[in-house]
């Protein structure tokens, strides 16, 4: 657990420079794992250095696959096949990772021996229901504390494919059926009710595996090995999305945002910022490790509020927090709808971004599935993060229009998903300190 830490933020200078900020942690973690299960050597560049993905990597070398580190970025996964991973000799810990514990579920559901998966406090509240009840159809035996972690994996169960359409449009749980289906007889067909990301489909399809995939749609086939091959990591959109937002509201900055991953099923907000007005030119771009990637130049500009048009809901649910920030600084309301999903994430986002944006006064009108964001003058305050990451961030962000200070509280988490971002942001103009 991490000790508590808190930071002090206030209005700072334009922002100015190029930066790049670390690389996207789905691909990170989805790499780790593929590379585990293929036949050969992978060489992972750009490898995410946050809390959660060296989870990850720990949980597979407890399992018997040789994972070197020889610089800061590089991982050197050598495989052990898809039946090769070795029982554990205690619980595997997925921290804070939400992405792991689920992903993990379908791929420990495959294996010949027993497992537990656990977390930190924060993901052991979160809901893994609803990834448990399609394995379950699937062969799998898992049991859980009322539908959270830990989740106890029964091995030697044989899998067979299902036809499933998700409850919600969510990669972790379409992920998760996947990893499943490279165990299981038959194909596994997963249909979803609006398209999300693809990072699994075109892992998997690089690696070998007999996958198709399609927007809201992918069917693989079980029992195929996978090939080794080398990974490129983009750098992280949600991640570059508070350089986005800060570079859009605070008066006179202009950013150069370097080789950002834009899969298109990740990338909704910049369809809705550049609705808000927002000055946003893609260049020079090029593919990386099977991935789009773009340099973004992100200037200042007045914005509006609109109505987040509710397609573009799955392709930027890690990034609400931070629209809700360039919400706050617009003209106008701004309305979300079709985003409960924020609920269940490391924090209710909806009713932490509500609360926290009300304590520097902005009005806020939060619904069961999103909010309507009145835009206004942000003033000074004090906001606990509850330990969520992109929580943390965001408030970072919004002090940079403030009036007064803004004290955040618990923000370690942080470092799950962004390490460095204090000093990043400082060096682009940002004035955060730790408090």
């Amino acid at each position: 657990m991490n000790a508590r830490q808190d930071w002090s933020a206030a209005r700072g200078a334009a922002l100015h420079g190029e930066l790049t900020v670390p690389g996207d942690k789905s691909v990170s973690h989805r790499a780790i794992m593929f590379g585990a299960l293929a036949d050969g050597v992978t060489r992972i560049d750009g490898f995410l250095e946050g809390e959660d993905t060296r989870a990850t990597a720990a949980i597979f070398a407890r399992m018997g696959v040789r994972i070197e580190a020889p610089s800061d970025g590089v991982r050197i996964v050598h495989g052990v096949g898809l039946h090769g991973l070795q029982p554990p000799d205690g619980p595997l810990d997925c921290g804070n990772a939400g992405t792991a514990m689920r992903l993990l579920a379908g791929l420990l559901a495959g294996q010949r021996f027993d497992s537990v998966l656990v977390g930190d406090e924060s993901l052991s509240k979160r809901p893994m229901r609803r990834v448990i009840e399609p394995l379950q159809a699937m062969g799998a035996v898992i049991e859980s504390e009322d539908g959270r972690a830990p989740l106890r994996i029964r091995g030697g169960q044989a899998l067979r494919g299902i036809d499933y359409t998700l409850p919600v449009a969510s990669a972790q749980l379409k992920s998760a059926l996947l990893l499943a289906g490279l165990y299981a007889q038959g194909e596994t067909h997963v249909r979803e009710p609006h398209p999300t990301r693809d990072y699994s489909e075109r892992m998997l399809a690089a690696f070998g595996a007999t996958c198709a995939f399609v927007p809201g749609e992918a069917a693989l086939l079980g029992g195929f090995p996978l090939q080794a091959r080398d990974v490129s990591v983009p750098a992280d959109f949600s991640s570059a999305a508070f350089f986005i937002v800060a570079a859009s509201i605070v008066p006179g900055s202009e950013l150069l945002l370097r080789r950002v991953g834009m899969n298109p099923r990740r990338t909704g907000l910049l369809h809705v910022l550049r609705a808000m007005g927002a000055d946003i030119v893609e260049e020079h771009p090029d593919e990386q490790g099977g991935e789009p990637v773009a340099d973004l130049r992100v200037r200042h500009a007045p914005l509006h509020g609109i109505e987040v048009p509710v397609e573009h809901v799955p392709d930027m649910i890690d990034e609400f927090p931070a629209l809700f920030v360039a919400a706050a600084c617009a003209q106008g309301a701004t309305v979300v709808r079709g985003a409960a999903e924020l609920r269940v994430k490391e924090s209710d986002r909806i009713a932490t971004m509500a609360t926290g944006l009300r304590a520097l006064g902005i009005r806020v009108d939060e619904t069961a599935d999103g909010a309507t964001i009145h835009g206004g003058t942000l003033g000074g305050g004090a906001i606990e993060a509850h330990g969520d990451h992109r929580i943390a961030m965001a408030f970072a962000v919004a002090a940079q229009c403030a009036q007064g200070e803004v004290r955040i509280g618990d923000v370690a988490n942080v470092a799950t998903s962004f390490p460095g971002f204090d000093a990043l942001a400082r060096g682009a103009g940002m004035r955060l300190d730790a408090a």
